[in-house]
């Protein structure tokens, strides 16, 4: 039986002779990288390009050819800085080679044309591609096409301060079947805010130190949306859930009210917060996965795994358990000569390898990529790869890649912020949402 190649796979192969023919006529290429919301413990997001160029230049001479790859380096902690100087540059033709960023920005970036999709330059059923988590690839595709591949993947938890648990009534044992009891609907975001008031109560913390979330937007809230039974969008339709959305405001609506969390919390100096959760002034707060190597190597707190506990975030009224993961991508930027986008594509296959993607993922305390990572022994026995792996990646949803969830978000994040600081009341809040969202998206979301 002779079985004929698709028009895909003949495509694919063409592209992947034309950079191999590429590369042989190459002397001497330069491609630059960069990255957002890095920091010192981010390093390899960039690094492992470069360890990349170093192998496929020795790949090139051991064929007899002669390629020298120029790694140039650029890393942004602040993500608004980031981003607009990528859009200064891409105006000026001058945009890196590659770029990494949330997987939220392929839908704009790919319909304002400066991103290419990198299926039509690497070839996704070969290895290591082909091990990469589907869920994962589906967060870096857009309307069926594959733009990017994953650089990382994380997921974002709930902290419990361990000492303070035990003050409060918990055993070892209950401490230890927590994050069970999370995940089963046991411990709700109503358990939750009754120990963060009895930690008060105790004088464990400090009024408003109870709970202590992300002090400024991000992901992290949708995640709350999600777990009082809220859908972000279906059927390629973004979703706006008035009673999810109302139980969401009214969550920290509450936490003020009960005095567990500040009024005034948003916008406090991210140093300070820092500081806070990782001396134990906080009793409950969330973060992600990232956050145990900050906690740990640059805030000194040694002994996380005893003084802290993690779990997924509690489930509310109509809701479950869940975590927000928010993949990085490797992105293929537009304008560039055909042979260094081919190059910058290879360079981004060979930097997915499982041992190359593990010193991201443990230097930084993000997960894995794909399956085999998780079986290479440097992962594996890193004790907070391995737990956060098993406790919350199988719960792990996303935000959509829809060009206008930005409006979206925005628009919820605006009235969070008014219905905790009290500006507004919850349901103000919630009614001035959907009349923005209906004038804003009009029939690109349904109001449910």
């Amino acid at each position: 039986m002779t079985i004929l190649p698709t028009l895909k796979s003949l495509t694919i192969a063409a592209a992947i002779l034309a950079s191999t023919s590429a590369i042989a006529l190459a002397k001497d290429v330069h491609i630059s990288v960069w990255a957002g919301g890095t920091g010192p413990n981010d390093v390899y997001r960039l690094d492992a390009i470069e360890i990349a160029a170093q192998q496929l230049q020795r790949e090139a001479a051991l064929k007899g050819e002669d390629l020298k790859i120029t790694v140039e380096k650029k890393s942004y902690s602040g993500w608004d800085d980031f981003k607009q100087a990528l859009t200064l540059a891409a105006e000026a033709k001058t945009a890196p080679n590659i770029v990494v960023s949330g997987h939220e920005d392929i839908a704009p970036w790919s319909q304002a044309g400066l991103i290419v999709p990198i299926e039509d330059y690497v070839d996704l059923d070969s290895w290591p591609l082909s091990d990469i988590y589907e869920n994962l690839l589906k967060i870096a595709s857009y309307n069926g096409t594959v733009y990017g591949i994953p650089q990382d993947a994380e997921s974002r938890p709930m902290f419990f301060w361990k000492p303070y648990m035990k003050a409060i009534g918990y055993s070892d044992a209950d401490l230890d079947a927590l994050p069970q009891s999370v995940q089963d609907g046991k411990y709700t975001m109503k358990n939750l805010l009754e120990d963060a008031k009895k930690m008060q109560d105790k004088g464990l913390v400090q009024p408003g130190y109870g709970f202590y979330p992300r002090p400024s937007n991000g992901p992290d809230y949708w995640q709350f949306y999600t777990s009082f039974g809220g859908t972000m969008e279906e059927g390629g339709k973004l979703v706006f859930d008035k009673a999810a959305m109302t139980r969401t405001y009214q969550l920290f609506a509450d936490a003020v009210k009960a005095g567990v969390t500040k009024k005034n919390h948003i916008g406090m100096p991210a140093d300070q917060w820092w500081k806070e959760v990782a001396t134990g002034k906080a009793g409950i707060w969330d973060g992600g996965t990232w956050h145990y190597a900050r906690l740990v190597n640059q805030e000194g707190l040694k002994d996380f795994f005893g003084n802290v506990i993690f779990t997924l975030i509690p489930g509310g009224e109509g809701g479950k358990a869940n975590t927000l993961t928010h993949p990085l991508v490797y992105l293929l930027t537009a304008g560039h000569d055909q042979e260094d986008t081919e190059i910058a594509a290879q360079l981004i296959k060979i930097a997915s390898e499982p041992r190359t993607n593990a010193l991201h993922a443990v230097k930084s305390a993000h997960l894995g990529i794909s399956k085999s990572e998780s079986t290479v022994d440097f992962y594996s026995a890193d004790r907070w790869t391995r737990e956060a792996t098993e406790r919350l990646l199988p719960h792990a949803n996303a935000m959509p890649n829809n060009s206008d969830f930005g409006k979206y978000w925005n628009i919820m994040w605006k009235n969070l912020e008014a219905s905790w600081t009290g500006a507004k009341t919850v349901d103000a809040a919630v009614g001035d949402a959907e009349s923005e969202l209906k004038s804003t998206l009009g029939d690109k979301i349904v109001i449910r």
